[in-house]
């Protein structure tokens, strides 16, 4: 963690410039990018014109293309060609600008000492993909639009707080926030801003066309999407930015992991994305001609997940017994290679606001069939086990064509029923499986990869607040349907308080409350293969965001 004031009494009696200019400064209390691929190294110069096409290989195909519709994180690979935040977040935690000129801070008058009034001044030279000019009326509607009722929001979170939205000019635009709101930072440097007049006249802005003909001011444009197959985006030449390098990227759907390596390994992809190289390919892999290849840890956390609203799972002795029937150090030594590391928690072990304190967990068969006996879940006659007429028998689904997954499925599906419990694999195609199943709540439980913060900000008020669960009318993606009035709290504290000390025991609480009721089993966090060809330029890891195509357009061929 940097230094950001000096001694102990500075960080629990702050200044109010002091406050402010440590909730601009979160990020840089959050995560810290370990050995980034390509630091410091010297690269030949991009060309001056942008050359040659990308193949980038996805595992899930992208389907929802306004960024501000329930989405998960293959979508945002694609938001990052298309779009640009106000500002955004660099793999060193610090925001860099963006659509405003600056990242507003209490020093350069951006935000009032008190948190509450903001001013952006946005940049003058750019334009929407259809060449009309953006200017702080599309902020404003994008901030608007997040916040409609009739809209089918992702986050409301953080946004829910703005007030008094003033257009001031072209470039400049002030809001009120009814409390200060330490997250707010990393939420909008996560809020992609899309066009005020490519909704004008549209009735049901969940179904716009706008929503499957997106136009952004990002580095390419849309040009055509095939359906189950791939998607084109070509340069924009009036990009504001540096940049981009290349004609066209190319994002290519192909659900099996496997034949996803074996395009990578002929050259048939250029760049291995989401779910990357799977570890039972990373010995070959990393000894592959012509291609680079590296292990590069990330935010996200495995997780079997549950569906508390499920009667199997109401009782905290079931959760707790099937925790303590997964052999974590099997999976991850036999399935993933020793590659990822066990976790208890879902904030990645380089966060500030990790909590290493947690109960550390054991695998013991014994102790489940006794935490099961103990609580009354007793076995029928065809071994599963019951309790006032419920059987502790459901589904369990994840991406189909996800062999290692499927795989740990299998081991599961095994240990469980040395415990009386029944599973029953049910895997369905990533578009499917990650729609209205994960985000309605429709499913039993799943096995599921999740980067659960927002930038390095430690706040999960979209994951963990009850009000945060589209199955039940709310906006976020608390989709375990989890409740506990405690977090709830601790959430609204969190969101107050700036100093990065006190929010540090907020969130070590939180993830104490996470892991004794379980609502999902932490398996572990992610230490992705990632890899591309020789000769593409420009790929660095980012801790700080959900997904390798951050800066794809910085990417370009060396010559």
């Amino acid at each position: 963690m940097p230094k950001v004031l000096e001694g102990r009494s500075a960080l629990m009696h702050p200044t109010r410039r002091q406050t402010l200019s440590l909730m601009l400064a979160g990020a840089a209390a959050g995560l810290v990018m370990p050995s980034m691929l390509g630091q410091g190294t010297a690269r030949a110069a991009p060309p001056e014109t942008p050359t040659g096409q990308i193949i980038v290989g996805f595992s899930q195909e992208p389907t929802v293309f306004n960024p501000h519709l329930l989405h998960i994180e293959v979508d945002d690979g694609v938001y990052f060609s298309l779009y640009d935040p106000l500002f955004g977040i660099s793999p060193d935690g610090t925001f860099a600008p963006a659509l405003a000129k600056e990242v507003p801070t209490v020093e350069n008058g951006g935000i009032s000492e008190d948190g509450l009034t903001w001013k952006v001044i946005l940049r003058d030279d750019v334009k929407w993909h259809d060449g009309t000019p953006f200017t702080a009326e599309d902020v404003k509607f994008t901030l608007e639009l997040l916040v409609d009722p009739d809209f089918m929001s992702w986050r409301k979170t953080g946004h829910s707080l703005v007030r008094d939205i003033t257009v001031v000019s072209p470039t400049e635009i002030t809001w009120k926030m009814e409390a200060p709101f330490a997250p707010y930072a990393s939420i909008l440097a996560d809020t992609f801003i899309v066009p005020k007049h490519a909704f004008e006249g549209v009735d049901d802005k969940n179904n716009a066309p706008f929503n499957n003909a997106p136009i952004g001011t990002g580095p390419f444009k849309w040009q055509n999407r095939v359906a189950g197959d791939h998607l084109e985006l070509v340069a924009n030449p009036d990009y504001w930015g540096e940049g981009p390098y290349i004609e066209r990227v190319i994002y290519k759907y192909i659900p099996d992991l496997t034949v996803l390596y074996t395009q990578f390994k002929t050259g048939d992809i250029d760049v291995i994305g989401l779910q990357y190289i799977t570890p039972d390919h990373y010995d070959e892999a990393k000894d592959l001609p012509g291609k680079t290849v590296t292990v590069v840890p990330t935010a996200s956390v495995e997780s079997f997940s549950l569906n508390f609203d499920k009667p199997q799972f109401k009782d905290p002795a079931v959760r707790q017994a099937l925790y303590a029937a997964i052999d974590k150090e099997t999976i991850i030594d036999a399935l993933y290679y020793g590659l990822p590391a066990p976790t208890e928690s879902f904030v990645p072990q380089q966060s500030y606001y990790y909590n290493a304190d947690l109960p550390k967990h054991a695998f013991s068969i014994e102790e489940a069939n006794k935490l099961l006996d103990d609580a009354g879940w007793a076995p029928g006659p065809d071994g599963i086990r019951a309790k006032d007429g419920v059987k502790l028998s459901f589904t369990n689904s994840t991406t189909a064509g996800n062999h290692i997954r499927e795989q740990v499925q299998q081991y599961l599906q095994q240990s469980f029923k040395e415990i009386g419990v029944e599973m029953t694999i049910s895997n369905l195609p990533p578009a499917v499986m990650w729609g209205d199943y994960w985000m309605k709540s429709e499913f039993d439980s799943v096995v599921v990869g999740i980067n659960f913060l927002t930038g390095a900000d430690p706040d999960v008020s979209d994951r963990f607040k009850s009000t945060s669960s589209p199955a039940k009318g709310g906006n976020g993606q608390n989709t375990w349907l989890y409740v506990n009035e405690e977090v709830d709290g601790l959430l609204d504290e969190g969101g107050r308080v700036f100093v990065p000390e006190e929010r540090k025991r907020i969130y070590g609480r939180i993830q104490e409350i996470i892991r004794e009721e379980l609502p999902l089993l932490p398996l572990f966090q992610y230490a992705n293969v990632r890899g591309h060809r020789e000769g593409v330029q420009g790929i660095d890891p980012n801790i700080n965001v959900r997904i390798d195509t951050w800066n794809v357009k910085d990417w370009y061929w060396e010559t």
